[in-house]
């Protein structure tokens, strides 16, 4: 373990947080909203006596966010919430320089990623805060010794909001949790223009492709899904998109997408992109169908929306062709490139969301750890949404920081709203 000060942690390399430290502070420019949040938080120390315990992706924006929760009073710890997605020298830095435990490494194995979950339960948190919900399934399925020690959690992300709402559902959720990404200044800006502009980016560095004239496939017509689909057609490409939702299918068509089943769009596809938050959207018989030189890569939180096992079988040999892209080569003699090893591509081989639109989603991570520290008591154990008056304060801050301004109603304009008599 690399270790700061006697302060527990396990990081790649510590000499690497001088160079963690300037781009954390890059970030730092383009967020703030959290700098505001933060700057508050170091007077009133909302998060005094607190232990906080994340599993976020380990990046500029989200040592911002560590430094806040810090700063707020809170004893914060992070491990990393996918085995690719940590920037090594930023975790170097928050153990180095800001004095937090890291639990991650880039490209670390399925064990030691749930080592680093086990060192960050074992801070014995009092609020969680995720991203895909593996601290919240690991309590309550192997470490329930913590459970009263827990008043609740926060979750980032839309696999992890399914995961925990089918725990309220069937009734074994034990502690309250805030979906951060309901809030709509989570949602509407993080998935659609964050991951929109970083998948792309992961897709153009991993291969170094022209986007401009190929066929790219969007699985899944969410607000990710709508991103993806804009950014590439932004960037030239022809975009096809598939769904399983009627209604969100019409809104592709009517945004001018091509609409159609994944089996139909295999062999047309250059470039698949899944962002639909299930298993097995790309699998055996449309790899069988997909033309030579196919790149499939995901941009879904975990690595299950590509059947992995079903390409490895349909394949003679696996080779790297360049860092983050694997070589298949088919039976027949096609190949099919897969990038990332099937996990979050915008991540993998780039840096994830720009600081920006981070900012408005981390704000609504410590407003919703503050929230949680003041009112776990009168909470059920069920999944809350952000509430109202924090989405709308972050929107009004971000705004304000991009110099835009709103108008306000006239009094005799709330009046008519209010009212049910006033007609034509």
């Amino acid at each position: 373990m690399a270790t700061a000060a006697n302060l527990k942690a396990d990081v790649k390399d510590l000499s690497l947080a001088a160079k963690g430290k300037k781009r954390i502070e890059w970030a730092s420019r383009s967020m703030p909203v959290l700098e505001l949040i933060r700057r508050r938080f170091l007077k009133e120390k909302p998060l005094k006596g607190l232990k906080v315990s994340a599993c976020l992706h380990v990046t500029t924006e989200t040592a911002n966010l560590m430094t806040t929760l810090r700063d707020g009073g809170a004893d914060a710890v992070i491990c990393a919430s996918n085995p690719l997605s940590t920037q090594d020298d930023v975790a170097a830095s928050l153990v180095q320089d800001f004095g937090i435990p890291v639990f991650a490494i880039k490209g670390e194995d399925n064990k030691t990623y749930y080592s680093h979950i086990t060192a960050a339960l074992d801070h014995q948190p009092h609020i969680t805060m995720d991203d895909g919900a593996d601290l919240v399934s690991t309590i309550h399925s192997s470490r329930r010794d913590l459970l009263a020690n827990i008043v609740g959690g926060t979750e980032e992300t839309t696999t992890g909001v399914i995961r925990l709402r089918s725990m309220a559902k069937d009734g074994v959720l034990m502690f309250p949790i805030v979906s951060v990404n309901d809030a709509d200044t989570k949602h509407l800006f993080d998935n659609r223009y964050g991951t929109g502009q970083s998948t792309l980016d992961g897709v153009i560095r991993a291969t170094n492709l022209l986007i401009a004239g190929l066929n790219v496939v969007v699985a899944g017509y969410g607000w990710c899904g709508r991103g993806v689909a804009a950014r590439a057609r932004g960037l030239g490409a022809k975009v096809i998109v598939t769904e399983i939702d009627p209604t969100k299918a019409i809104e592709a068509v009517m945004d001018g997408f091509q609409v159609m089943p994944m089996s139909e769009a295999a062999p047309l596809g250059d470039i698949f992109v899944t962002v639909t938050g299930n298993k097995k959207v790309i699998r055996k018989e449309h790899f069988e169908a997909m033309k030579d030189g196919a790149v499939v890569c995901n941009s879904g939180h975990f690595n299950v929306e590509i059947d992995i096992p079903a390409l490895e079988a349909l394949s003679k040999s696996h080779t790297e062709a360049r860092e983050f892209v694997e070589e298949y080569q088919i039976a027949d003699g096609r190949k099919i490139f897969l990038l990332g090893e099937g996990r979050l591509i915008n991540l993998a081989s780039a840096e994830g969301h720009p600081a920006s639109v981070m900012d408005m989603s981390f704000a609504n991570q410590a407003l919703s750890a503050e929230y949680m520290a003041k009112n776990h008591k009168t909470l059920e154990k069920k999944v809350y949404a952000v509430p109202t008056a924090i989405d709308k304060e972050i929107a009004r801050l971000k705004l304000q920081s991009m110099g835009a301004f709103i108008d306000v109603l006239t009094s005799e304009q709330e009046a008519y709203l209010a009212s049910w008599a006033e007609g034509t």
